[in-house]
């Protein structure tokens, strides 16, 4: 072992050291094994290993052979943030390297550690990633759902009317959703997502990715709304709605939004609200702003 550091493992040959900077560790979600070499690189050779949860990544360390030594390994997480985020700026500040990973998953993903990387960017240091394993890509992945444009929103509000404002925002966008949610909620999200947009939505229910018990269940809001009423629900829950379908505007709704906003904007500026507000394709709505002008 050299300056606290254990020898290179059976994971490979040649371990260089590692550059100072803040490393973020992606950790598997499930399975032990879905974790990638050099993330084993960066755990084996930092000088100080930070961790959402320090059992879960010295547990992970032990299964993969890799000897914590005399190295520090700090708790950072939300309770303890403000008080451990100084400790880790200052072993960065003297050149060290430190080595962060989540409780499981992307760091920074639905984790504390943004904070953690903010500060160190402000204060000059290298950030850097170690990619592996995320739950949202897992799940965009098995779902079966369009994902060449998605949007991550975290964890709904807990409280009845946050939840609904956050719910009616996300209705309208263009793209795949995906949420996190307690699996003491998911019945009741279901619910409220099939009243705020719309029983016909596909979705999926992905639990316990990449586990012994991994399910995923897919259909229309309404029908995964029935077959999770009643059902006891464990383990990590992720959910995902597809966009919104193409709605076919009433032509004289159309034109009647069209005069509206082209008494005060321009025909590109018009055309523009019109296909937001109605969900009509722009270069229809331009179009007929165009002629609307031709006749007046």
């Amino acid at each position: 072992m050299a300056n606290g550091r254990p020898a290179p493992g059976p994971w490979t040959a040649d371990l260089r050291p590692l550059e100072p900077g803040l490393h973020f560790v992606s950790t598997p979600i499930g399975a032990a094994r879905d974790i990638t070499l050099r993330a084993l690189d960066t755990l084996a050779m930092a000088d100080v290993l930070a961790a959402e949860d320090t059992r879960t990544l010295r547990h992970l360390m032990e299964i993969h052979g890799i000897p914590l030594g005399d190295r520090p390994l700090i708790a950072y997480h939300d309770h303890n943030a403000e008080a451990a985020r100084p400790r880790l700026l200052r072993a960065l500040a003297e050149g060290q390297s430190v080595a962060y990973a989540s409780e499981a998953g992307t760091p920074l993903v639905a984790d504390p550690g943004f904070q953690l990387a903010r500060a160190a960017i402000e204060a000059g240091h290298r950030v850097l990633a170690a990619p592996g394993a995320s739950a949202v890509i897992c799940a965009l992945t098995v779902a079966g759902l369009p994902s060449d444009r998605f949007l991550f929103a975290g964890f709904p509000p807990a409280a009845a009317g946050a939840r609904a404002s956050f719910l009616a925002e996300l209705a309208p966008i263009p793209a795949t959703l995906v949420l996190y949610e307690s699996p003491k909620r998911v019945n009741r999200l279901l619910v409220e997502l099939r009243d705020s947009l719309g029983e016909g939505r596909a979705a999926a229910v992905c639990r316990e990715l990449t586990k012994r018990f991994e399910e995923v269940s897919r259909g229309t809001l309404a029908q995964l709304a029935e077959d999770f009423a009643g059902r006891e629900v464990k383990g990590e829950i992720v959910v995902l709605i597809d966009r919104a379908g193409v709605i076919a505007a009433d032509p004289a709704a159309v034109e009647a939004a069209l005069r509206r906003a082209l008494g005060e904007m321009s025909v590109k500026d018009a055309a523009a609200a019109v296909s937001a507000e109605l969900g009509i394709p722009r270069r229809d709505a331009y179009q007929m702003a165009l002629k609307l002008g031709e006749r007046e």
